[in-house]
Parts: structure tokens; sequence; C-alpha cells
């Protein structure tokens, strides 16, 4: 027997629909202050309409998006439970509507809300030694130019591979 849709329903129904666990729908409770499921005796959850759709997407942010639980955090402090919710959904119109609403003078992602995995760009790209110009005589015979047989594209291809490993240990390190 199914439930009306504005029926509530417990965590276990809620973590079966997101296909999630139990415990992380708990968790989230202590990250998003949002989130604030009805409990009766016996500490039993019991999830509104409207926090089961927040969750769908607090879901799609954190796990379809890649957003970090503090950028998730920043966009429900900035634009409210109804643009998470849209995104959730699915409903483009509602997001670029309320996007809209909202103040253009908004102030620069920080650090903190970056999308994990789309690591950000170094800073400048002398430190791997690419900031100088090279002759075209040096780009066609790296070893004339000191390089040992690699040329300056692989060589580039290899600083980025460099930054990006380097990018992935400073994100394991703020997990630990």
């Amino acid at each position: 027997m199914d439930k009306s849709p504005d029926a509530f329903r417990t965590i276990s129904e809620v973590a079966e629909d997101l296909d999630l666990p139990q415990h992380v729908l708990r968790f989230w409770e202590t990250r998003f202050s949002q989130i604030k499921p009805m409990k009766r005796g016996g500490g039993r959850r019991y999830y509104r309409p409207d926090d089961v759709e927040l969750l769908k997407g607090i879901r799609t942010l954190l796990y379809d998006q890649g957003y970090t639980i503090k950028g998730v955090q920043k966009l429900l402090k900035q634009n409210g439970n109804k643009f998470v919710i849209a995104i959730g959904s699915g409903d483009m119109a509602a997001v670029e509507a309320l996007s809209a609403s909202m103040s253009e003078d908004k102030p620069a992602p920080s650090e903190d809300d970056q999308i994990v995995g789309k690591a950000r760009p170094p800073a400048t790209r002398r430190f791997f030694g690419l900031g100088g110009e090279t002759s075209a005589a040096e780009a066609n015979a790296p070893e004339a130019a000191g390089q040992a047989g690699v040329s300056r594209d692989d060589r580039a291809l290899l600083q980025e591979a460099l930054y990006d490993l380097l990018e992935c240990k400073r994100l394991l390190d703020q997990v630990r």
C-alpha cells in the first residue's frame, strides 16, 4: 500500500527513496539546520514532503554535482530552500527564475565552495616552469633545450598531472 504524496515518511522510507543509508540522513541533520524532521516519542523521525524534497536537492548537489558540504550550506544560506528543492526536482525553469531574482552582486566563491573533482588552476604557471616563452627551436628540439627528450607539450601534461595529484592530496588531507 503506497502512501499519499502529502504523508509523512519514516527515515527508512526516505533512505530507500534516496538510495542512502539512514546514518547519512542523520548526519545531514547535524550539518544542515534546514532539515528538521518531526520527532515523536522514542526519537522516531518523520519527514514532511518538503523535507524529503530538500534532501533530494542536497543529495543532487553533493553526489551528482560534486559540491562540498560547505558549498551546499552556502547555497542554502544565499539562495534558500526553494532553490535547492528546485535543483533536486530538476526544475531548471524554477532554478533560473530563483537565480534571476537573487541580487547580482554576490561575493566571489571562496576556497571552501570548490566543487570536488574540478581542480583550481594554479595561480601562476611559472611555478611549473611554464612562465617564460620558448623559441620554436626549443619546442621542436627538446634535447637542445636540455629537457632530455621530453617535449614541451609532454612536460606541460606531466606538470598538470602533478598538479591534479597535489590537489587530490589536499582534498584527502581535508577529509582526514
